[in-house]
């Protein structure tokens, strides 16, 4: 009998692979416990196309992020900020402030999650953010930090 296997099966193989077994085992089993599917040439076919329309949105996935990182990668965002007596910031510039400068001034949503930091900006300059957009794309942000 063939299967296909839903889940990943220790002793017999990973998920997605076509796998000949007994009739008791992979009736009573693999397809009982809901491991597998029945082998036939429809439900591989139905599998086929499925696995090519995930594969289809993730290479659309890359390519918006690819696009976003050199959107992020050629912009500067400025950011103002209150300074104390002593010339630092009050307080410092979070994620969170980033984040909504960004939408507010490029119109550009990035999770405060998916920006750090290499350290804290407590003073004025010019600083750098890492912004990770998934499937391993990053970017580079540069924020100018200015007083008021």
């Amino acid at each position: 009998m063939k299967v296909l296997l839903v889940k990943d099966v220790k002793g017999l193989g990973k998920a997605g692979e076509v796998h000949e077994v007994k009739d008791g085992y992979g009736k009573n089993f693999l397809i009982g416990k809901g491991f597998a599917k029945h082998g036939t040439p429809e439900v591989l076919n139905r599998y086929k196309s499925e696995q090519r329309k995930i594969a289809q949105k993730e290479a659309e996935e890359l390519q918006e992020a690819k696009e976003l990182a050199e959107k992020i990668n050629s912009t500067k965002l400025t950011i103002k900020h209150k300074i104390g007596a002593n010339g630092h910031l009050i307080g410092s510039v979070t994620n969170k402030e980033i984040s909504e400068a960004l939408s507010t001034q490029f119109s550009i949503e990035i999770d405060k999650k998916h920006i750090s930091l290499e350290k804290k900006i407590k003073t004025e300059g010019t600083f750098e953010a890492t912004c990770k957009l998934g499937h391993g794309v990053n970017a580079t942000l540069k924020i100018d930090i200015i007083g008021e």
